[in-house]
């Protein structure tokens, strides 16, 4: 098999890229990271894909951030993830690429659904404000995916994780999601002596996090499966924690010892996101990280982007 994966220089892409090498020696990969061609450029996008000529494409490219840039600058993650999502899209349909694979959001679904949150509540209400700009990307990406499949009957399918983290996580202060956030404030207080760490929100709203290389590499091995995939499906870890206990895992991960403050003036979110994996459980979704054999992976990746002196 030949793939061509998209996002390869991220922390999912990498680790897709990692898991295929050692899992599948006899395949080619075709590795596109983002110094190799803009994705948003649609023709730049059509010749690295004529080039590749990939029997599948693992589509994990996106602009992400944490909520924070997300409110700030709204704009490119809707404008440019869709530009993103379309060159990608189109290069595969017009070069008959038999198999697609999307990885969307559970940024997808309506704030108001209710957790466990399955697949039928897509399009079901408003998106979440603070992630409104992805979500509408993300619902236009898999909308995308699920009319090239009946348009050409090609094996295009969408994924819907949860909330991701892990190895090559970005850690930069403006654009990282909540965990690799916990894992730089907490280092940065301990290292600096602070007595505490700012939290946004009361600490009680509930996330789903699933460590991506356990999506990696289940990935990995249910691609031969794909034409027998739904159209969209969840992919999460199947339980979810307060921000606190993010926090705190953070602490116990990083040996800091000191008080969490929580500012309730600032956003929270959605009070609990957690989606409903059954139906990647019956294609052999078994994610077996713990969080905090997890947290302890991504704080060791903090550690040599800190040796480096380089953050993503």
């Amino acid at each position: 098999m030949r793939v061509l994966i998209t996002g390869a220089g991220g922390m999912l892409g990498s680790s897709i890229v990692e898991r295929w090498t050692s899992r599948r020696p006899d395949d080619d990969i075709v590795a596109l990271r983002r110094s190799d061609v803009d994705l948003r450029d649609t023709e730049a996008t059509g010749r690295a894909v004529r080039s590749a000529r990939p029997d599948v494409i693992v589509h994990a490219a996106a602009v992400v951030g944490g909520i924070a840039d997300k409110i700030a600058r709204p704009l490119p993650y809707l404008l440019d993830n869709l530009a993103v999502d379309r060159a990608v899209i189109e290069a595969a349909v017009s070069n008959e690429v038999p198999g697609l694979v999307y990885i969307a959001s559970a940024a997808a679904y309506p704030a108001s659904a209710e957790s466990p949150i399955d697949e039928s509540q897509l399009f079901r209400g408003a998106l979440e404000s603070a992630n409104e700009g992805y979500g509408l990307a993300k619902l236009t990406g898999l909308t995308a995916v699920r009319y090239a499949a009946q348009q050409t009957g090609l094996a295009y399918r969408s994924l819907l994780p949860s909330n991701l983290y892990g190895p090559n996580d970005t850690f930069a202060a403006d654009r990282a999601h909540l965990i690799a956030s916990t894992i730089r404030k907490t280092h940065e207080a301990k290292t600096s002596g602070s007595s505490s760490v700012s939290v946004w929100g009361d600490g009680t709203a509930r996330r789903e996090f699933t460590f991506a290389p356990d999506l990696a590499d289940w990935l990995v091995g249910a691609i031969d499966d794909l034409a027998n995939w739904p159209s969209t499906m969840n992919v999460g870890a199947g339980t979810d924690h307060s921000i606190r206990e993010f926090y705190e895992f953070a602490s116990e991960v990083v040996d800091y010892d000191g008080d969490l403050e929580f500012d309730a003036t600032r956003p929270s979110g959605v009070p609990q996101r957690l989606i409903d994996s059954s139906v990647a459980r019956s294609h052999g979704w078994l994610p077996t990280t713990t969080m905090i054999d997890g947290m302890r992976a991504c704080y060791d990746s903090y550690l040599r982007h800190v040796a480096n002196g380089e953050l993503r």
